[in-house]
């Protein structure tokens, strides 16, 4: 089953790279050529949960699985991100706007998806260490926690490797973000919006495969 979705997400993001080789021949301009570098990144995530998935079954070092966890919290953020990637949908000489529009939603799309993939899979990861409640909860934390860090991604421009390249400064801003909310009221409805919007995203997601597979058992 996991194999079919590898396929399956392989084929819509090749989709995704067509797209984008037509807009490219179409209208002359590699004007969205960074929407291919947020969708590999956006696959980070899920082959790293892949692979925890694979040393749980070999039951290999906790050790090793937890710093590959942690490399999964990391860029996780970089796969809903691409929603973001909206914010530059604006009409373009050389191209129709129903085009770009068609092309930057098959982006989203897919980083969602790779996401919420990775996530379900971490899900069970961590249900074999601890209660389904505490991992419901680390779920609504880790969208809050995302959601944060799609705003440092969008707006301050931070990146997932500054927090090994340029820690000081990436906390140092952090730190200045919480201390003065009232200065930053931008990240807080990002934050507050975004975190409603994957919850309930997901959450759907879930029901969506639960009410599948319910049916398919009748």
């Amino acid at each position: 089953m996991v194999n079919r979705l590898i396929k399956t997400l392989a084929v819509t993001s090749a989709f995704c790279i067509i797209l984008l080789i037509v807009r490219i021949q179409w209208s002359g301009s590699i004007h969205y050529i960074f929407l291919s570098w947020n969708l590999f990144l956006a696959w980070i995530p899920f082959a790293l949960s892949i692979i925890i998935r694979d040393l749980k079954k070999e039951n290999r070092s906790l050790l090793l699985m937890s710093g590959l966890f942690c490399g999964w919290l990391l860029f996780f953020p970089n796969s809903p991100y691409l929603i973001t990637d909206l914010f530059h949908l604006h009409q373009k000489k050389g191209i129709p706007l129903w085009f770009d529009l068609i092309l930057i939603l098959s982006f989203a799309w897919n980083g969602l998806l790779l996401g919420f993939a990775s996530l379900i899979e971490i899900q069970r990861f961590l249900r074999s260490y601890f209660r389904a409640v505490i991992v419901n909860a680390f779920v609504v934390l880790l969208m809050i926690l995302c959601s944060f860090g799609i705003y440092l991604g969008r707006f301050p421009r931070w990146n997932s490797w500054d927090i090994l390249s340029n820690p000081v400064a990436l906390f140092s801003d952090i730190l200045q973000m919480c201390l003065h909310p009232a200065n930053n009221t931008r990240m807080i409805g990002v934050t507050f919006f975004f975190s409603l919007f994957l919850i309930a995203a997901y959450w759907t997601l879930l029901e969506m495969i639960r009410n599948f597979k319910t049916g398919q058992h009748e």
